[in-house]
């Protein structure tokens, strides 16, 4: 018993959203289609941005690194979500560590993207006379790698420290390999692991969500005193698309990792984790981009100019 405890296990077992066939299948369907609206939604917005010259601008520059970080976390879990409604419950240790190491990788770097892009729309809004001096192409450049650093460090604390336990046991009540479901399973003291993960939480949670605040604080002071009723209409639109999309991002996560108990099974936890895995990237393109006067206009010029190809 004791020297089963201290080994690693060779795979794992996840659990389905339900064990009903016929809600399996129902299920299926579902996240098949929620599935391809999100690498259609995400992959349209990246074309779109990337060969339409006005949409070239800080904004968009960070809206098409938030896709292509969306496009990115879905495929890295519903595709096994998919797999487990089909039945197939198995996953390596080492899928499993890869799974983890993605999903922290890109879940964080989303947390600070959305910084970025709050910080672009307080320059817009509280600069605008300053805002090409500002928001230069090296700036949105470091931003950017800066994001995909920070989302990098948080994957590689928390995965190595939830891996360096021993795992005895190999059912995960969840349907991916999340850190939290995972620690559960571990047959030693997890205080240590806990720890790190909330610091890392606090860090790329909670300091990120009090920054936008603070920047929100400004723009929507700057707005209010706004004296044209349309500059203050289009600032509202901008800046409302990404609070929407940053109560619904930060909203879960917090409510997922800012828990003082990791070791509780909370079924909930799966339905609150899906907001983060399959709502906001199905929704970004949607809240962010597509109902936006630019990327509309770069959308149908595309595909105007693949109607006159196809009849020449």
């Amino acid at each position: 018993m004791g020297e089963q405890s201290q080994s690693f296990v060779a795979e794992f077992i996840l659990l389905s959203l339900s064990q009903d066939l016929q809600t399996q299948i129902l299920l299926f369907i579902l996240f098949l289609i929620i599935y391809l609206l999100i690498v259609l939604g995400n992959l349209l917005i990246i074309i779109l941005i990337f060969m339409d010259s006005p949409l070239h601008m800080p904004m968009y520059f960070f809206l098409s690194n938030l896709s292509f970080s969306d496009l990115c976390f879905s495929t890295n879990v519903v595709p096994q979500v998919l797999a487990l409604l089909g039945n197939r419950k198995m996953i390596s240790f080492l899928g499993c560590m890869t799974q983890m190491i993605v999903f922290l990788l890109l879940g964080g770097t989303e947390c600070t993207l959305l910084v970025a892009m709050s910080y672009d729309g307080y320059v817009a809004v509280c600069k605008p006379l300053h805002y090409s001096t500002i928001m230069t192409q090296q700036v949105c450049l470091q931003l950017a790698v800066a994001s995909w650093a920070s989302g990098a460090f948080v994957s590689l604390v928390d995965t190595t420290f939830t891996f360096q336990l021993p795992y005895g046991q190999n059912i995960i009540n969840h349907y991916f390999c999340e850190p939290l479901a995972l620690l559960r399973l571990a047959s030693a003291d997890t205080y240590s692991t806990e720890m790190a993960i909330f610091v890392m939480g606090v860090a790329i949670l909670l300091a990120p969500v009090s920054l936008i605040l603070v920047s929100y604080w400004h723009v929507i002071s700057t707005v209010i005193q706004m004296q044209s009723g349309e500059g203050r209409l289009k600032a509202f639109s901008t800046c409302g698309s990404h609070l929407i999309v940053t109560v619904l991002f930060y909203g879960s996560g917090i409510f997922t990792y800012m828990q003082p108990n990791s070791k509780t099974t909370k079924e909930w936890g799966k339905m609150i984790s899906l907001f983060y895995i399959v709502a906001t990237p199905m929704l970004n393109p949607i809240i962010c981009s597509l109902k936006n006067k630019d990327v509309k206009g770069a959308f149908r010029k595309l595909t105007g100019r693949k109607t006159f190809s196809q009849r020449q």
